[in-house]
């Protein structure tokens, strides 16, 4: 449901008294309320006429001019571009309640307020992976690793541990041919009822999207990016994306393959008895090596995890 439009889309002072105190307050269209002396901060718990409509006295308030003694202003006035989380363009809806945060005296306390705000929602949040610059990624084969996903995709944030439902892991050489990489079979996921796979969703700047997809193969056919439904632990839904091979022949994968996904796998803490499928998977009989930075990475690994 869509806010009550109140003819303005940033605070504006009113002569209300708030209730038990002096001062000033701060209007909205969900009135959220400043109290600009004797302490108390900004009150972004819902009140006022919410989904209900304005009254006769709330709609006058909301459309008064600033008065001098705290001039109007967008409360992200350092955002050089709108983002969908600022407090500005965000929906009053979806204001946490009760927060609080310092008297907004000054131009300088919407910016402090601004930064708290941000820091207060930072992280990985569903909404937070919307915002323009970044995505969310769900990773089950090479990228569980830490090391690997960042020799190329250095802005991976590691997310939630999460499950995609009735699919399961599968081994192949993309439209037959060993992968000159890993010399050997390399993952995939296949709709398959009742089954699952577990993996990683990283959040990673659009910047590196066309590393990743060079580093999956997107351009020669090796994956085609789909768009899934990961769940995680806690049993919150995710849409990610992430890539399936749709052309190969079942292969095993070569033992350094296989390594860098079981490490992988214990990093990122995947389920244990998931961690036991992966460890028993019977990898190819190559005994060659891969490339040095794979090799560097595997021992960094096996470092970490012993």
């Amino acid at each position: 449901m869509q806010e009550p439009e109140c003819g303005v889309n940033r605070p504006v002072l009113t002569d209300s008294p708030k209730p038990g105190g002096g001062g000033r307050t701060v209007a909205s269209c969900r009135h959220l309320r400043f109290q600009g002396r004797g302490g108390g901060g900004l009150d972004l718990s819902e009140g006022g006429h919410s989904h209900g409509g304005p009254t006769a006295n709330q709609k006058s308030a909301c459309t008064r001019l600033a008065q001098p003694t705290l001039p109007t202003f967008l409360l992200t006035p350092e955002a050089a571009a709108p983002r969908p989380l600022s407090w500005s363009h965000r929906p009053a809806c979806c204001v946490r309640r009760s927060l609080f945060i310092p008297a907004l005296r000054t131009q300088a306390g919407a910016v402090q307020a601004s930064r708290e705000w941000d820091k207060a929602n930072s992280g990985c949040e569903i909404m937070q992976s919307q915002e323009e610059e970044t995505f969310l990624y769900f990773a089950y084969g090479s990228n569980l690793m830490s090391e690997r996903i960042h020799l190329h995709n250095p802005s991976a944030t590691f997310c939630y541990v999460a499950r995609l439902q009735d699919f399961e892991l599968d081994f192949g050489n993309s439209q037959g041919k060993t992968s000159e990489t890993w010399h050997g079979g390399i993952a995939t996921v296949n709709q398959s009822p009742g089954n699952e796979v577990w993996g990683v969703v990283w959040k990673i700047n659009k910047s590196n999207l066309s590393s990743l997809d060079k580093q999956e193969g997107v351009n020669n056919g090796t994956y085609v990016p789909i768009e899934i439904n990961v769940y995680t632990q806690e049993g919150k839904e995710i849409t990610c994306r992430s890539y399936q091979m749709k052309n190969y022949e079942q292969a095993p994968p070569s033992p350094q393959y296989k390594k860098v996904i079981c490490i992988g796998a214990k990093e990122s803490g995947l389920p244990l008895e998931y961690q036991k499928k992966l460890n028993a998977i019977e990898p190819n009989d190559y005994k060659g090596k891969v490339s040095e930075e794979i090799e560097d990475i595997i021992k960094k690994g096996d470092t970490k995890t012993h």
